[in-house]
Formats: C-alpha cells, sequence, structure tokens
C-alpha cells in the first residue's frame, strides 16, 4: 500500500475543506484500494484556554486586534468555500477548545482502525454541530458513533494516554519543515501543503503512485539452480 500521511487539527477548517478535495481526488483514481491513510497531529494553537461561553469569531476577535465584524466575514468567506466541497459550517455555534485531547482520542481512533472516522466526526462535531472537543462526554459519545469501546475511550481520556504519541507528530512535523496545515505527504516523497484543488491532488497522487509502483514491483531474480546449503542444515 502506498501511504499518504496527512497533518491536520481538528479545529482548522481549510483542513476539513482539504480533506474533500483530497477525497474527490482520491476517489477518481483507478488504485485508490492500494493507498493507505494516516492522520497526523498538528496544533495550530497550543496555548489555546477552552472557554465554551464564547465562540471563535469573537476568540479571533480579541487574539488578533480585528473588530467582531471583520471575524464574521473571513469566516463568512472560508463558510462559502466549504459550501462548495458540501459542507455546513457554522461559526456561530464552533466553541472555542484546545484540540491536544482530541488528537488523543484520534490516536486512540487510528491505533483501532478508525483514524479516517475518528476525524471526519471530530471535523463535523465541531464546524458543523458547534461541539465542544474538549469535553470528556462529546469525545465519549463520538467514540460510541464510530465505534470504539466506551471503556477504552473514557480511559484515554481520564489519563495522558497517546499524548507522546501527538507530541512525536509535532515534532516530526517541524523536523520535515511543515508551518501550516492541512500537509499531505504521499509516499514519503511529495508534500502538498493546503487544501489545494482536486486537480493538484489528482497529480500528485498520480506521481506518487507511478513511482512507489515501480520502486515495489521490482522484478524477480532468475534463479540458476546449483549445489547450496539451506538453513535446516540440507546441503546438497
Amino acid at each position: 500500500m502506498m501511504k499518504v500521511e496527512i497533518w491536520s487539527d481538528v479545529m482548522c477548517p481549510f483542513c476539513y475543506i482539504g480533506k474533500r478535495r483530497f477525497e474527490e481526488a482520491l476517489e477518481q483514481f483507478e488504485h485508490k484500494d492500494e493507498v493507505e491513510i494516516e492522520w497526523k497531529s498538528f496544533q495550530l494553537n497550543p496555548d489555546m484556554k477552552t472557554d465554551p461561553t464564547i465562540n471563535i469569531n469573537q476568540y479571533l476577535a480579541d487574539a488578533k486586534g480585528w473588530t467582531l465584524d471583520y471575524a464574521e466575514q473571513m469566516n463568512n468567506h472560508v463558510t462559502q468555500m466549504a459550501a462548495e466541497v458540501g459542507l455546513s459550517y457554522d461559526f456561530d455555534k464552533a466553541v472555542v477548545a484546545n484540540s491536544f485531547k482530541a488528537h488523543r482520542f484520534s490516536h486512540l481512533a487510528k491505533k483501532r482502525g478508525l483514524g479516517d472516522k475518528a476525524e471526519e466526526a471530530l471535523f463535523n462535531g465541531y464546524f458543523t454541530q458547534g461541539l465542544n472537543i474538549d469535553d470528556n462526554e462529546t469525545l465519549l459519545k463520538l467514540g460510541a458513533a464510530i465505534g470504539l469501546d466506551a471503556a477504552e475511550v473514557q480511559q484515554v481520556l481520564e489519563s495522558d494516554t497517546y499524548a507522546d504519541a501527538v507530541k512525536h507528530d509535532i515534532a516530526e512535523a517541524q523536523y520535515l519543515g511543515i508551518r501550516g496545515v492541512p500537509f499531505f505527504v504521499m509516499n514519503n516523497k511529495y508534500g502538498v501543503s493546503g487544501a489545494q484543488a482536486v486537480p493538484v491532488f489528482q497529480e500528485t497522487i498520480e506521481k506518487s503512485f507511478a513511482e512507489w509502483q515501480q520502486e515495489n514491483n521490482k522484478p524477480k531474480l532468475t534463479i540458476i539452480e546449483g549445489e547450496s546449503c539451506t538453513p535446516d542444515g540440507d546441503c546438497g
């Protein structure tokens, strides 16, 4: 399987849009069943304090020194972009929340083969439903919805399990020079930054896969048999 690694943050609006565009490109790729997707953690604002009493428009206005109207205009523009790929954003409901716990939740899901479902549930929960993705009960419900064991989710949320895995992803991103998300790494060779247009993803997937296929389909040796010894001690 050719691997595609995707660094993202659940509170990044372009990450959800990029997910949809990448999915559209992959759906049209004839070898899509030979592509493995792995989600990686990235935190845009690790110091953000969870505060359900304000929404993201007000937070951005306060944090960046914008007027509330300007923050709303910026998010309305992103909302229109999201609508173009079939997503419904509601920034008026979006809860200001630190994403670290959500990333730990994602790592549990990835270990259980549900990484992509977890990312979808978190994105939808944050941008469409207005859920607090730093809340244990919220994550327990999302976990149940995608098929995770409730007791295991509870154990992870009440501990620091997968914290090191999240930090490792973030450190790896820094090592690779990733400064923003979404960021797609295909076949460990090609990086695509941002929510690019579908044709850009298509071209990079095809190029990466062709090279991966060439590297992994080397012709087998033509063997001329002769006297030799095998590991079981049979010589002749």
